[in-house]
């Protein structure tokens, strides 16, 4: 067998279990936006305020749109034990009767961080690029198969370090961060180690052939792209200066952390 059918035949061949979730894992530690300066820079404390509201106001259309991607990813579900649990996403992003969900959460951050409640709302100011990357997560669940849509959330495997690293460095680095405005990260914690955790066993239970575990492998990317892009925008637009027509803009704007202090 000569070097070019070894090769073919190891790409046509599945990867293992342990092959299969290491290579995801892979994925996340190269492409998850923990990586990005932007976050290492409001982690860190050197963002100021305003550039600290443009991070949450954007990050607001995102959470918005997880329990509209997760409707339209139940519509296709025919498995009932698979409905039971995806529609547990919706509910704690929603909320229940006398339970506050994540999007009520978010309010106490932006309500924290003095936004206007009825233009974080309105999505006004969001910038361009946020809406076009979290519109593209939508319709890439609504369109892609069924693996491909409950498999792009595997970025949750990555998300419990994040959200540990952001609550304790912006609660030590900014006097107008508290307990009350990080509420939705301290319960995002579990709840995402949760939610990874049955994915990633979706995963390796329904992706049996090399190219059902590649087509997750590309859909992990594409949602590790959307996240990416949305912190390159807020780089671009509140690091360098270059904010889009109707975006918000801060009002200490002119004092904001750039690269050129």
């Amino acid at each position: 067998m000569n070097n070019t059918a070894i090769k073919l035949k190891d790409e046509l061949t599945p990867m293992t279990d342990k092959e299969f979730e290491q290579k995801l894992r892979n994925i996340g530690k190269e492409r998850y936006h923990d990586n990005c300066k932007f976050h290492h820079l409001l982690h860190s404390g050197m963002l100021n305020k305003g550039q600290v509201q443009a991070w949450a106001l954007n990050r607001y259309y995102y959470q918005i749109n997880i329990s509209i991607k997760d409707s339209a990813l139940m519509s296709r579900i025919k498995d009932p034990d698979l409905r039971r649990v995806w529609i547990k996403r919706i509910l704690d992003h929603d909320g229940r009767k006398d339970d506050e969900g994540g999007i009520e959460r978010w309010y106490k951050l932006t309500d924290g961080l003095d936004l206007d409640r009825d233009y974080v709302k309105s999505t006004e100011g969001i910038l361009p690029a946020t809406r076009f990357a979290v519109d593209a997560y939508v319709t890439f669940v609504k369109e892609k198969s069924l693996l491909e849509g409950v498999t792009s959330s595997l970025t949750e495997l990555f998300a419990p370090k994040i959200h540990k690293e952001r609550i304790v460095g912006m609660l030590e680095n900014y006097d107008f961060i508290n307990d009350v405005t990080m509420a939705y990260f301290k319960k995002r914690v579990d709840q995402a180690t949760d939610d990874a955790d049955f994915v990633l066993g979706y995963a390796i239970e329904h992706a049996k052939t090399r190219e059902e575990q590649e087509s997750v492998c590309e859909a992990l990317k594409f949602k590790t792209d959307v996240l990416w892009v949305m912190q390159d925008a807020l780089y671009h637009s509140y690091i360098n200066g270059h904010v889009p027509p109707g975006s918000f803009m801060p009002e200490d704007f002119n004092d904001r952390y750039t690269e050129n202090k």
